[in-house]
């Protein structure tokens, strides 16, 4: 808030142990009652783990206690039922960055198959979650996040139920109002997130609602994401225009050197995730230094570590606004990891500082 960042969100993570974002309405809850006026919100809530109902009833009152600094962001991911299916999976999504030198030499050391575009913006090849979605940790998870025989709805359902409740005008098929209460009515943005052409984007489209696009966790569809929401975009009452947000992996050090020095870890806390051993504590750099690299290691954490951003301040800002620029972007949002949270937070206030400079 301090820097100047316009949100702070959190996402809702359950396959990551240590990762405190098991519960986004709790953490918002905090994080709001701490600060003044910067705006906190989801990145995202599961609808496969929620219903409508709780969905409102949650944010309702974190939006009374809060008014005008709440964004409800609603991702797609989360049920046994639609990750059983899912094929190159939409990932939950966390400064108004009207925000690389590209990233530099690849961390397999070389060149990745891909394509770069005019701008610069490397787009790696898309990456399965098939491997992912099949190991037995994912299905324990996910049995523990459900109701034994609980269907999880249509996505484009559950955000037309959650803009009803809102609104005052649920209506059941057999005719019958529901009114939330906290809910109805509360002063918070609602935000679709998605990783690809495929429903999130449509519905946030067709909706009227702002989209945030995900580069940081599914680089290789997030230009295809942000034209689709474009294509299917219908003005609303809240929204005349499209409006993107994509997400970004950054870290920012005094040079290049320092800042790659702090990012190594990155790797190997991907594949960690990736593996379907569950997130590990993100290594120190000289863990990182002395881990052995073998090739398949490297080509299951490839497209994410050559599109993360690591470098000085300006070697950081050049990147995101050719991001931005590429993806037709209003805000950049980036999500920083380091071992050390000095690091982090550090990183976060060289980037606004220069932000600020070219502003």
């Amino acid at each position: 808030e301090a820097a100047g960042y316009r949100r702070f969100w959190v996402a809702e993570h359950h396959l990551n142990p240590g990762v405190v974002g098991s519960s986004p309405p709790l953490v918002i809850s905090l994080v709001a009652a701490a600060t003044e006026r910067i705006r906190v919100g989801s990145g995202a809530v599961q609808l496969g783990h929620q219903t409508p109902l709780s969905v409102v009833e949650q944010f309702g009152i974190i939006a009374a206690l809060h008014p005008g600094r709440i964004d409800l962001g609603l991702g797609r991911s989360g049920s046994r039922r639609s990750a059983a299916r899912a094929r190159d999976a939409e990932a939950p999504a966390g400064a108004r960055l009207d925000a690389t030198a590209l990233n530099g030499t690849p961390a397999h050391g070389a060149p990745p198959a891909g394509r770069t575009t005019p701008r610069g913006l490397f787009i790696p090849p898309r990456f399965s979650v098939g491997a992912l979605l099949a190991s037995p940790r994912f299905a324990v998870q996910a049995s523990l996040l459900q109701q034994p025989g609980a269907r999880t709805p249509a996505y484009e359902e559950q955000v037309g139920d959650i803009l009803a409740l809102l609104g005052g005008t649920y209506c059941s098929a057999e005719g019958v109002e529901a009114h939330a209460a906290p809910g109805e009515g509360a002063p918070l943005d609602v935000w679709v997130l998605g990783s690809s052409a495929g429903e999130s984007a449509r519905v946030a489209g067709e909706r009227g609602l702002p989209f945030a696009a995900n580069y940081h966790v599914s680089p290789a569809t997030v230009l295809e994401a942000a034209e689709a929401y474009r294509a299917a975009f219908r003005p609303s009452v809240a929204l005349p225009r499209p409006y993107v947000i994509v997400s970004a992996d950054a870290v920012v050090g005094p040079d290049d050197a320092a800042a790659r020095r702090l990012a190594a870890g990155y790797g190997l806390w991907v594949h960690s995730i990736r593996s379907g051993q569950g997130a590990i504590p993100f290594p120190t750099p000289e863990q990182a230094a002395a881990h052995e690299w073998t090739e398949e290691e490297r080509s299951l954490v490839a497209d994410r570590v050559d599109t993360q951003f690591v470098g000085s301040a300006a070697t950081v800002a050049d990147g995101l606004e050719v991001l931005a620029a590429e993806v037709g972007a209003d805000e950049v949002m980036v999500t920083t990891i380091t071992h050390d949270h000095a690091d982090r937070a550090r990183s976060y206030d060289l980037l606004a500082a220069e932000w600020r400079a070219r502003r």
